[in-house]
């Protein structure tokens, strides 16, 4: 028999989903048998598995240590991580999420930040592998792969869904920094209507609306241009696939790098050049709302992420702008 009392982590959801997670090699009708047959308990009482949980109560498993071993055995691989951490609590952790880095596995054998964060939290010891059965910290939001900048994830599962139920629910402010093709005169909002291509993994942007559309809007802000080129201040109003990017593209302005939706002929520069193969764009600021839930620490507080040092060396070097320090600092105040 083993025994375990409901974490803070655990406890809102159904009594059967936390088994399930416990017990995640099982099938779900061995879980109800065993509830039926009052192998599974709850505060000592027969339950049903519709219960919802709260901290402190207990569950017991009245099955061999072999049958739980079978049924929840888990192999936590230990990553290497590269975590630039901006900001962290017991509940959230902020990071400059590098090029290149996956927000969450595409693929069951890739190292995504999540991973990076069980390893990191294994490491400096603020969880056990046993921690991770029920429950798994995740980000709460995803940037491209190519897409650098301010990625928040939830430690706990209160950070994990206050957080993305403010995001979801557009009272986080985001902030990104583009460099873009062309000169750019004056800031806009601009709206429009984004249709996904699944097959080609591309969108398209269109000023109509059509079937499976979704609408976008965009504000943006020119903050130094030089060289044929505009640095923008750029705010996610509506939070689309390769919004930013295909918007931006639409109006005639592409972002630099962006081998989806940019101009071949200056990416073939910029590479040539710079050896630059990815798009620049960054995620330089989220400002949280005044309510922030059950996080109350982090209320309107603003998180910042200095530009990757490429970024920065191509706006000094095509001499856009000197207004970016050696640690891609800009000196721009907004928001």
């Amino acid at each position: 028999m083993q025994m375990r009392s409901v974490t803070p982590n655990e406890a809102g959801q159904r009594l059967d989903k936390l088994l399930f997670k416990l017990l995640y090699k099982a099938p779900k009708s061995f879980v109800y048998k065993m509830l039926r047959k009052k192998n599974i308990t709850l505060n000592n009482k027969k339950a049903d598995g519709s219960e919802k949980l709260s901290v402190g109560d207990e569950i017991r498993l009245w099955l061999s240590d072999e049958t739980i071993e079978k049924f929840s055995k888990r192999e936590l691989e230990l990553v290497a991580d590269h975590l630039d951490i901006l900001f962290e609590n017991k509940d959230i952790l902020v990071i400059n999420k590098a090029v290149g880095a996956l927000s969450q596995k595409a693929a069951p054998d890739d190292v995504s930040v999540n991973e990076e964060i069980v390893s990191y939290m294994l490491r400096t010891k603020e969880a056990a592998p046993d921690d991770f059965k029920s429950f798994r910290p995740s980000v709460c939001h995803r940037l491209d792969r190519n897409t650098s900048g301010v990625l928040i994830a939830g430690k706990t599962l209160a950070g994990l869904q206050d957080m993305s139920s403010l995001i979801r629910d557009h009272r986080v402010k985001k902030y990104y920094c583009a460099l873009v093709c062309g000169r750019v005169e004056k800031p806009a909002r601009i709206r429009g209507y984004l249709t996904k291509d699944r097959a080609q993994n591309k969108v398209v942007v269109t000023q109509e609306k059509s079937s499976g559309s979704d609408f976008i809007e965009t504000v943006y802000e020119p903050l130094a241009s030089g060289s044929g080129f505009t640095l923008l201040w750029v705010e996610l109003i509506t939070g689309r696939s390769h919004q930013i990017r295909a918007h931006l593209s639409s109006t005639g302005h592409p972002i630099v790098g962006d081998g989806k939706y940019g101009n071949a002929g200056v990416n073939r520069y910029f590479y040539s050049k710079y050896h630059l193969k990815y798009q620049l764009l960054h995620c330089i600021q989220m400002t949280m709302p005044e309510d922030t839930l059950r996080l109350l620490d982090i209320s309107g507080m603003s998180f910042r992420a200095p530009l990757p040092p490429l970024f920065a060396c191509i706006l000094r070097q095509e001499m856009i702008t000197d207004k970016v320090d050696c640690h891609g600092n800009l000196e721009f105040k907004r928001a």
